[in-house]
């Protein structure tokens, strides 16, 4: 089965509806520091190159996770994120990493694309902000071919009990600044609801503040 072919992408010359002068100015560049932090890039180097194929990478943000594509083991890859703001950071990252890119202006709860035609879904920090996560993660699991996999690397719901208290505390005003993010989500919970089983699920705290810093990361598979 082949990818559908779309529309070139093209730069988007509306604003996102509905969004404040912060989140098309400000916000885009504070998460492309933050996200960008050597840190992460790491976590990065234990998922991305693992891509293979048709791939759909869900919530591209500003194209950070590029650098880390082998580019002898993809195809193509469509990518996802409804931020148009987020969008020409992306776009210099995909021409500098020279990959075949459909970069579109989605959200994951609808993913345009038939049953079973990728085999790589990847998504990395991008589970915290989508508004629906369970069903974002059904339609991943939905599109993905037999002997397909999910690949991710999320921070979210820490072990500690003193740790989730300060998440919930931080939650509120967090939200507001950091686009919507969610630091407690229970990230292999979702994945399980979803339908997904878990062979190879690491987790730990990165250096830096517990709140912000538990990690999840591996390969999901279709139960």
């Amino acid at each position: 089965m082949t990818m559908p072919e779309t529309e070139p992408a093209k730069e988007p010359v509306q604003r996102d509806a509905g969004t404040s002068w912060y989140d098309r100015h400000i916000l885009p560049r504070a998460l492309d520091f933050a996200c960008g932090l050597p840190m992460l890039g790491r976590q990065r180097q234990l998922v991305v190159p693992l891509a293979r194929g048709r791939v759909l990478e869900v919530g591209v943000g500003t194209g950070l996770n590029m650098p880390y594509y082998d580019k002898t083991r993809v195809s193509r890859i469509i990518a996802l994120d409804p931020a148009l703001a987020l969008h020409p950071l992306a776009r210099e990252r995909i021409a500098q990493a020279g990959l075949d890119v459909e970069l579109l202006a989605l959200s994951a709860e609808k993913i345009p694309l038939p049953d079973a035609s990728v085999d790589t879904v990847l998504m990395t920090y991008t589970l915290c902000t989508i508004p629906d996560p369970l069903a974002a993660l059904k339609e991943m699991r939905r599109v993905l071919a037999p002997g397909g996999r999910l690949l991710y690397c999320e921070h979210g719901r820490a072990p500690d009990a003193s740790v989730r208290r300060w998440q919930e505390r931080l939650q509120p005003l967090w939200g507001k600044v950091a686009g919507g993010c969610h630091l407690g989500r229970d990230i292999p919970a979702l994945l399980q609801e979803a339908g997904f089983v878990l062979p190879d699920l690491h987790t730990r705290y990165l250096p830096g503040p517990r709140p912000f810093t538990f990690h999840y990361w591996g390969e999901a598979l279709p139960a």
